[in-house]
Protein backbone atom coordinates (compact mmCIF):
# COMPACT_ATOMS: atom_id res chain seq x y z
CA UNK A 1 0.00 0.00 0.00
CA UNK A 2 1.56 3.15 -0.92
CA UNK A 3 0.36 6.62 0.42
CA UNK A 4 0.96 10.15 -1.28
CA UNK A 5 0.11 12.69 1.74
CA UNK A 6 -1.60 15.14 0.90
CA UNK A 7 -0.15 17.57 3.34
CA UNK A 8 2.87 19.63 1.62
CA UNK A 9 5.07 22.20 4.26
CA UNK A 10 7.47 24.64 3.75
CA UNK A 11 10.35 25.03 6.12
CA UNK A 12 10.81 28.45 7.27
CA UNK A 13 13.62 29.82 9.04
CA UNK A 14 12.40 29.86 12.65
CA UNK A 15 11.29 26.35 12.33
CA UNK A 16 15.10 25.51 11.93
CA UNK A 17 16.60 27.66 13.93
CA UNK A 18 13.55 26.93 17.01
CA UNK A 19 14.08 23.55 16.65
CA UNK A 20 18.12 23.34 16.49
CA UNK A 21 18.03 25.30 19.87
CA UNK A 22 15.45 23.57 21.59
CA UNK A 23 17.25 20.52 21.03
CA UNK A 24 20.45 22.25 22.59
CA UNK A 25 21.84 21.58 18.87
CA UNK A 26 24.70 24.25 18.10
CA UNK A 27 26.11 22.75 14.66
CA UNK A 28 27.08 26.11 12.48
CA UNK A 29 24.98 24.28 9.58
CA UNK A 30 22.06 25.50 11.57
CA UNK A 31 22.11 29.01 13.21
CA UNK A 32 25.23 30.52 11.41
CA UNK A 33 24.12 31.72 7.87
CA UNK A 34 27.63 33.71 7.83
CA UNK A 35 29.74 30.43 8.23
CA UNK A 36 27.91 28.82 5.82
CA UNK A 37 28.37 31.07 2.86
CA UNK A 38 31.97 29.56 2.93
CA UNK A 39 31.01 26.19 2.37
CA UNK A 40 29.91 24.19 -0.72
CA UNK A 41 25.97 24.44 0.76
CA UNK A 42 26.23 28.29 0.60
CA UNK A 43 23.51 28.83 3.19
CA UNK A 44 22.21 27.21 6.95
CA UNK A 45 20.81 23.33 6.29
CA UNK A 46 17.88 22.81 7.74
CA UNK A 47 18.47 19.95 11.43
CA UNK A 48 18.28 16.36 10.11
CA UNK A 49 16.33 15.64 13.26
CA UNK A 50 13.58 18.50 12.31
CA UNK A 51 13.11 17.23 9.00
CA UNK A 52 13.03 13.13 10.09
CA UNK A 53 10.30 14.27 12.77
CA UNK A 54 8.44 16.49 10.42
CA UNK A 55 8.51 13.67 7.93
CA UNK A 56 7.02 11.12 9.81
CA UNK A 57 4.74 13.32 11.82
CA UNK A 58 3.31 14.28 7.92
CA UNK A 59 2.61 10.12 7.48
CA UNK A 60 0.73 10.07 10.76
CA UNK A 61 -2.67 11.05 9.77
CA UNK A 62 -2.85 8.89 6.93
CA UNK A 63 -1.09 5.73 8.62
CA UNK A 64 -1.16 5.25 12.22
CA UNK A 65 -3.87 7.80 14.03
CA UNK A 66 -6.22 5.69 16.26
CA UNK A 67 -4.35 2.66 15.98
CA UNK A 68 -0.70 3.60 17.53
CA UNK A 69 0.52 1.13 20.53
CA UNK A 70 4.00 2.12 20.07
CA UNK A 71 6.37 2.97 17.70
CA UNK A 72 9.08 0.99 17.86
CA UNK A 73 11.89 2.07 15.73
CA UNK A 74 13.95 4.09 13.05
CA UNK A 75 16.16 1.87 10.68
CA UNK A 76 18.03 3.01 8.06
CA UNK A 77 17.54 7.20 8.05
CA UNK A 78 19.17 8.84 4.87
CA UNK A 79 19.24 12.35 4.00
CA UNK A 80 20.64 12.01 0.21
CA UNK A 81 20.37 16.18 -0.16
CA UNK A 82 19.91 18.95 1.82
CA UNK A 83 17.14 20.65 2.62
CA UNK A 84 16.88 24.72 2.94
CA UNK A 85 15.01 27.47 4.38
CA UNK A 86 11.88 28.11 2.00
CA UNK A 87 12.04 24.12 0.47
CA UNK A 88 8.29 23.05 0.40
CA UNK A 89 8.56 19.17 1.00
CA UNK A 90 5.64 16.36 0.34
CA UNK A 91 5.95 12.89 1.99
CA UNK A 92 4.96 9.41 0.79
CA UNK A 93 4.67 5.95 2.91
CA UNK A 94 4.76 2.18 1.63
CA UNK A 95 3.80 -0.47 4.07
CA UNK A 96 6.48 -2.89 3.13
CA UNK A 97 6.35 -4.97 5.70
CA UNK A 98 3.47 -6.80 7.96
CA UNK A 99 3.64 -9.31 10.65
CA UNK A 100 1.66 -10.56 14.04
CA UNK A 101 2.95 -9.62 17.33
CA UNK A 102 3.91 -12.68 18.85
CA UNK A 103 3.12 -10.35 22.71
CA UNK A 104 -0.38 -8.98 21.69
CA UNK A 105 -2.82 -11.26 20.14
CA UNK A 106 -4.92 -7.83 19.45
CA UNK A 107 -1.86 -5.82 17.37
CA UNK A 108 0.65 -5.98 14.90
CA UNK A 109 3.49 -4.79 13.86
CA UNK A 110 3.50 -2.63 10.45
CA UNK A 111 7.14 -1.40 8.78
CA UNK A 112 6.74 1.72 6.49
CA UNK A 113 9.36 2.86 4.05
CA UNK A 114 9.02 7.01 4.56
CA UNK A 115 10.06 9.34 2.22
CA UNK A 116 10.00 12.95 1.72
CA UNK A 117 10.67 15.17 -1.21
CA UNK A 118 11.67 18.71 -2.03
CA UNK A 119 9.44 21.29 -4.19
CA UNK A 120 11.79 19.39 -6.86
CA UNK A 121 11.21 16.05 -5.84
CA UNK A 122 14.21 15.62 -5.05
CA UNK A 123 14.59 12.84 -2.16
CA UNK A 124 15.90 14.97 1.22
CA UNK A 125 15.36 12.06 3.88
CA UNK A 126 14.19 8.20 3.62
CA UNK A 127 13.13 5.85 6.38
CA UNK A 128 12.06 2.99 7.77
CA UNK A 129 9.76 3.12 10.79
CA UNK A 130 8.12 -0.27 12.49
CA UNK A 131 5.34 0.38 15.12
CA UNK A 132 2.84 -1.61 17.34
CA UNK A 133 -0.77 -0.98 15.63
CA UNK A 134 -3.88 -2.23 16.74
CA UNK A 135 -6.01 -4.92 14.33
CA UNK A 136 -9.10 -4.36 13.25
CA UNK A 137 -11.52 -5.65 15.66
CA UNK A 138 -13.09 -9.27 13.65
CA UNK A 139 -16.30 -8.77 12.92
Amino acid sequence: MLFEHPIRRTITETDNVLFSCMTHNPALLHLDEEYMKGTPFGQRLVNSAFTLGLMVGISVGDTTLGTAVANLGWDEVRFPNPLFHGDTIHVTSEVIDLRESKSRPEAGIVTFLHKCYNQKDELVASCKRSGLQMKRPAS
